[in-house]
C-alpha cells in the first residue's frame, strides 16, 4: 500500500486528522520510567498505546532518538508500529538534505532501517538531493515549504522576480515537476494559516504536514479552514508536546489520551462547521 492510499484510508476509518509527534525528552519523563533501560521506547510505546484511537499516524522526530544514542530504539518503536497499528503511517521527520550520493543512504536510513512510509526534507539543494527519496516506489516525500517557525521568514518569503515568495515556488515546483509518483506532500506551519490557503489553492488536494498548535501555539480552527480539502481532509495536523507531557504524574498515559482525543474532536467540530458553510 503506498503512502497516500494509506494516509488516505487512516483519515477514513480513524475519522481524525491527527498525527501524534513523538519527540521524546527524557527530562521530561515520569520518574516511574526514568530509569528503565529502554525508556525511550517504553515512554514512546505507551504514548502510541495511548493516542492511536485517535490518530491518522505518528512522526518520531529523529533527533531527539539520535541524540539519546537511541537509534535502536527507533527501530523498535517503528517496528512496533507497524505490528501493532498497521493502518496507520510512520512518518519520520528527518528533514534530510543533501547531495545525491548521501542522499541515497539518507532514503535507506528512512524507509529500509526504519522502514517509514514517508520522511521529511529539505528541498533546498535541488531536485537531485531529493530524487533518491522520489526513486522508492510508494514512499512518501514530505517537503519542507513554509515552516512554523519565525526564522522561516528569513528565506521562505523572498520574492522572487515575478514576485512569488520562495515558499510558493516550492509548493508548484513539487505539485507540478517532483510529484511523478503522487507521494509527495508538503510541510506548512499552522502558525501560518494564511500561507497554508494559498499553499492549499496552489497545490490542490496534496496533503499537508501541519506542525505547529499546541506548544507552539498555532490555532486549530484557523488551520483547520486554511488546509481542509472539498472532502474534509488532506491534512496531518501534528502535536507533540502538549500531548507527550500533558501530565508527569501517575496518569500520564491517560492525560496523554485525552489531550490527543480533545485536539481530534477540536480539528473535527471545525471540520464539520466548515462543511456546512
Amino acid at each position: 500500500m503506498t503512502f497516500i492510499h494509506k494516509l488516505s484510508e487512516a483519515w477514513r476509518t480513524s475519522n481524525s486528522l491527527l498525527m501524534v509527534g513523538l519527540d521524546p525528552d527524557p527530562g521530561r519523563f515520569p520518574a516511574e520510567i526514568r530509569e528503565h533501560p529502554e525508556a525511550i521506547f517504553e515512554f514512546c510505546r505507551s504514548i502510541v498505546d495511548a493516542t492511536a484511537p485517535y490518530a491518522c499516524g505518528f512522526k518520531p522526530q529523529i533527533a531527539y532518538f539520535a541524540s539519546e544514542h537511541a537509534e535502536a530504539q527507533l527501530e523498535a518503536l517503528c517496528a512496533y508500529i507497524r505490528g501493532h497499528y498497521p493502518a496507520l503511517p510512520v512518518v519520520l521527520d528527518a528533514k534530510r538534505g543533501d547531495i545525491g550520493s548521501t542522499a541515497i543512504q539518507y532514503a535507506r536510513e528512512a524507509f529500509e532501517r526504519y522502514q517509514s512510509d514517508a520522511v521529511t526534507v529539505n528541498p533546498y539543494m535541488g531536485r537531485d538531493s531529493v530524487q533518491p527519496y522520489l526513486d522508492y516506489d510508494g514512499k512518501g516525500v514530505i517537503v519542507l515549504c513554509r515552516t512554523s517557525n519565525p526564522g522561516g521568514s528569513d528565506l521562505q518569503f523572498m520574492r522572487l522576480d515575478n514576485g512569488t515568495p520562495l515558499y510558493l515556488h516550492v509548493a508548484e515546483m513539487v505539485a507540478d515537476q517532483w510529484n511523478a509518483n503522487g507521494q509527495c506532500a508538503l510541510v506548512v506551519g499552522a502558525t501560518y494559516p494564511d500561507e497554508i490557503a494559498q499553499v492549499r489553492q496552489r497545490v490542490g488536494d496534496m496533503p499537508l504536514l501541519i506542525p505547529g498548535i499546541g506548544a507552539q501555539g498555532g490555532d486549530i480552527e484557523a488551520t483547520v479552514r486554511a488546509g481542509r480539502t472539498q472532502a474534509g481532509t488532506g491534512m496531518m495536523i501534528n502535536s507533540s508536546r502538549a500531548i507527550l507531557y500533558a501530565s508527569a504524574a501517575g496518569d500520564w498515559r491517560e492525560a496523554a489520551a485525552q489531550a490527543a482525543r480533545t485536539t481530534r474532536d477540536a480539528i473535527n467540530r471545525t471540520r464539520a462547521s466548515a462543511s456546512k458553510c
